[in-house]
């Protein structure tokens, strides 16, 4: 099945122009006539030998299909304006020919929108968490009495003591329509519970949307909510949500109201307000920008008020580097949390936090987010403020992670890469050599025709190509350092003159039949010598260059 696949990519970069050697702006009469030389030129029944006559039709159909999209308006307006692959969209045969490039672009988006909305219906996103908690306060809370009575003689004893995993996926049911369900279960000290929740949501217009949420769960029971969004203006939107919740102590009705502006173009502010088992009013001011991110939250409620500050400073670099700060105090005590964030390969980025605060102590947070899921591991060190625990929570990761980013994951990243680069040296060797070989087919194809070209054009003295190359030529000076990659296009170059004349259109050449790209990714020229009249000429083109020869300028002057 790999086949066809190759094909059609080969196809999809075919350029019918060039193939056909036609301007853009060439009439349908141009194209007949370079239509109808190419077919006498490649018709398969002008072949006996099988492999020429297997090779000669799949040039024949290649210039057919050209000839078919170049020659219909409609399929040719197509072509221009979104290639190959414009052709291929579904939903064109039941569109009005009789259009527009302008009205064809939006008719091709309109069928883009609907191709993506049926991939859409085939995926559910299915997004997890699973968080770890790990208490590890034995490590810097013993007490020297107690060393010598630890069982596993004096080891510190560490335990995962909390655990969390949710899931959820998604569900098209029609373009407005989506259904979400989602799950988790939690344990603490060996006591637990889950719920799940099914929510179906509904695009009410271009402004806004609704959702509907049912859930169930052994801890607080069954939830009923309902929750909208809408665009008031375009700088501002409100959400709305309330919800009921029918848990063993009686029905626990809940509210919340938030609405956002765009303050600027990077600014958002964001005012909310929540009645409940914990009722409070927030007010927070959200800066976004391409290096640093700022936040600024107050909550007056009950039972918790604090205010709060973040700043996270990004750096412009590869592995998209951050480093981030946070202060918040209110009733609870004050925290105080620093960290960094680095992607560490292309769908995984690690992070890690240092929490502390009174009476909270010190917490290591580690968390790895990979494509959809996200792995959290909280790691408690001390019920206390101890400079001993902060110090090994900052500098423990940063020596683990240089260690493992030295010998584990720059060792896999640069394999990767190496057996990336390789994979794709192969792939253009083999697609060279591909096309090295249709191109030396087709000018098996063009020796007969040449040598009647021949022929009649030194009857007459008229146009003869005595050497033609093609590709990335190097100068005199750099030949040690670089070596020149060229083709021989003499044959399919005699092959295109007609009266005497070669007229070559402004489009890359590597379409032409005989022609194939030496040097894929680099610039590349033309250089022709040919005998017009008995006179010795020389031209040097480049690649995306139309060319017009005989020429009285590239004739060269015999030594006297």
């Amino acid at each position: 099945m790999a086949a066809p696949e190759d094909e059609d990519f080969e196809f999809n970069n075919q350029d019918y122009y060039s193939l056909l050697n036609v301007r853009k702006e060439a009439t349908l009469e141009e194209l007949k006539a370079s239509y109808r030389r190419l077919c006498m030129l490649y018709h398969p029944d002008k072949h006996r030998d099988p492999e020429l006559k297997r090779q000669a039709e799949q040039l024949f159909n290649r210039v057919h299909q050209a000839y078919e999209v170049l020659s219909d308006a409609h399929s040719r307006a197509i072509y221009d304006l979104f290639g190959k692959k414009g052709l291929e969209v579904e939903g064109w045969e039941v569109v009005e020919r009789r259009r527009t490039p302008a009205e064809i672009r939006e008719e091709y988006e309109r069928l883009q929108r609907e191709r993506e909305e049926r991939r859409l219906q085939q995926r559910t996103n299915p997004k997890g968490t699973i968080s770890v908690g790990v208490d590890a306060t034995d490590l810097f809370d013993r007490y020297d009495e107690d060393f010598d009575e630890l069982p596993g003689g004096g080891f510190p004893h560490i335990e995962i003591n909390k655990m969390h995993i949710s899931q959820s996926i998604e569900a098209p049911l029609t373009n407005n329509d989506t259904a979400m369900l989602s799950g988790s279960l939690s344990t603490h000290n060996g006591s637990g519970g889950g719920n799940i929740n099914v929510t179906v949501r509904r695009v009410l217009s271009a402004k806004g949307w609704g959702e509907v949420e049912f859930g169930a769960g052994d801890i607080l029971g069954p939830l009923i909510g309902l929750k909208m969004f809408r665009n008031i203006t375009p700088r501002c939107f409100l959400t709305a949500q309330c919800g009921l919740q029918f848990s063993p102590r009686g029905p626990r009705p809940s509210c919340s109201l938030m609405t956002a502006r765009h303050l600027d173009q990077n600014t958002m502010g964001y005012l909310q307000w929540r009645w409940g088992p914990t009722s409070a009013m927030t007010s927070s001011l959200v800066r976004d920008t391409k290096s640093s991110h700022f936040t600024l939250a107050l909550q007056l409620g009950v039972p918790h008020s604090y205010l709060m500050m973040s700043y996270q400073y990004k750096f412009q670099d590869e592995d998209q580097t951050k480093v981030k700060g946070s202060l918040k105090t209110g009733w609870f005590g004050t925290v105080v949390e620093y960290g960094a964030e680095r992607k560490i390969s292309r769908h995984s980025v690690l992070s890690a936090t240092v929490s502390m605060g009174v009476p909270q102590g010190v917490t290591l947070k580690l968390r790895l987010a990979r494509a959809s899921q996200t792995y959290l591991f909280p790691i408690h060190l001390t019920d206390q403020l101890l400079p001993s625990a902060v110090f090994y929570a900052t500098v423990g990761p940063l020596v683990v992670y240089m260690a493992i980013h030295r010998l584990i994951i720059v060792p896999y990243t640069q394999a990767q890469k190496e057996q990336e680069l390789e994979l794709q040296r192969k792939s253009s060797a083999t697609d060279i050599a591909k096309k090295k070989q249709e191109a030396e087919s087709a000018v098996l194809l063009m020796q007969e025709s040449v040598r009647r070209i021949v022929e009649a054009e030194e009857s007459k003295m008229g146009l003869i190509i005595l050497n033609a190359w093609y590709g990335k030529f190097v100068s005199e000076t750099s030949q040690k350092q670089e070596k020149a990659r060229v083709i021989d296009v003499t044959v399919p170059l005699q092959c295109l003159v007609k009266d005497s004349k070669l007229i070559l259109t402004e489009a890359s050449k590597v379409g032409l039949p005989g022609f194939y790209d030496p040097c894929v990714g680099e610039d590349k020229s033309l250089k022709l010598l040919y005998q017009f009249r008995g006179v010795m000429h020389q031209v040097i083109s480049a690649d995306d260059e139309a060319l017009r020869i005989p020429k009285q300028s590239h004739r060269i002057e015999s030594e006297s």
